[in-house]
């Protein structure tokens, strides 16, 4: 993979509404490129950043997808709804949650952190047998789904005034907020499903720094708020090359290096004079570009 000058990232302040693709379709049509690609699906009920790659740097999304994430949200107890936040049916009320006290709540919150093995929504774009979840679940299908291992960094109650809890988290790539706020509700006694969900970071990237779907269009916001697609890859550890090693790599050749060790199959990104050339896997000292 090599990365060149008009390959990059832009942040993007989804606003509720749109799909993560309407996203995509207005700026390539505001940019007037057809290679631009997003990094981590937004439901339209939710709001917050969206990172784009442009150009070959679409090549990115797959790591930048990986990096961890952070999230506020508002959970509403007492309900529940089949998708688990404000757009579906509601499955099931209760009032238990008059009756919640603030040190039980804080407990079963603080209960989520860390890693734990967290069963997805039967309405997500995750893909089972190459048909995403929320078209099956839309028939009537119930798939059992089996637990993933994620991790919840930091999940802190940032408000209550029930039966809504606001709260913020940051967590594994992989995690459904959607998830964290259904299995509060259950330890709860009460349910619970999303009624707002706002993502707030993407590795480093912050949704501050963001520009608006509406800014695609301004070309002097756009270029403010590019930044290299190197941005994107500071979770991963960089390796400088020469000149001769940074050739081979762009022909896709495998290149063993002198007295670099690595533990093995650690992904790394390579550079020649402070520029991307490729991410590549270093095994026990050959470099692998990917």
């Amino acid at each position: 993979m090599r990365i060149t000058e008009g390959d990059f990232l832009i942040p993007v302040d989804k606003p509720v509404g749109p799909t993560s693709h309407d996203v995509v379709s207005k700026a390539r049509k505001a940019l007037g490129m057809r290679r631009i690609g997003h990094t981590g699906t937004l439901d339209p009920f939710a709001s917050g950043l969206l990172v784009l790659c442009a150009g070959r740097a679409t090549r990115l999304a797959e790591y930048i997808t990986g990096m961890d994430k952070g999230y506020e949200a508002v959970a509403c107890l007492g309900i529940e709804t089949d998708t688990l936040d404000l757009s579906g049916d509601v499955t099931s009320m209760n009032d238990r949650w008059r009756s919640l006290d603030s040190s039980s709540l804080e407990e079963v919150v603080l209960s989520q952190i860390g890693l734990i093995e967290q069963k997805p929504p039967q309405f997500s774009a995750k893909k089972i047998d190459g048909e995403p979840m929320y078209r099956r679940a839309r028939r009537g299908e119930v798939i059992p789904l089996p637990a993933a291992q994620v991790t919840i960094y930091e999940l802190e109650i940032m408000s209550v005034t029930l039966p809504f809890v606001r709260f913020s988290v940051r967590c594994s790539s992989g995690t459904y907020v959607r998830a964290i706020a259904r299995d509060i509700g259950l330890m709860l006694g009460c349910g619970a499903h999303l009624t707002e969900l706002r993502r707030t970071t993407i590795g480093k990237f912050r949704v501050e720094t963001a520009i608006s779907l509406e800014e695609l269009a301004n070309a002097d916001a756009v270029s403010a708020a590019c930044v290299e697609p190197s941005a994107g890859l500071l979770h991963i550890p960089p390796i400088s090359v020469d000149g001769a090693v940074a050739d081979r790599l762009r022909n896709g050749q495998r290149v063993r290096l002198e007295h670099q060790g690595g533990e093995s199959k650690a992904l790394v990104a390579v550079t020649h004079d402070d520029n991307l050339i490729a991410i590549a896997t270093l095994d026990a000292g050959l470099l692998r570009p990917r």
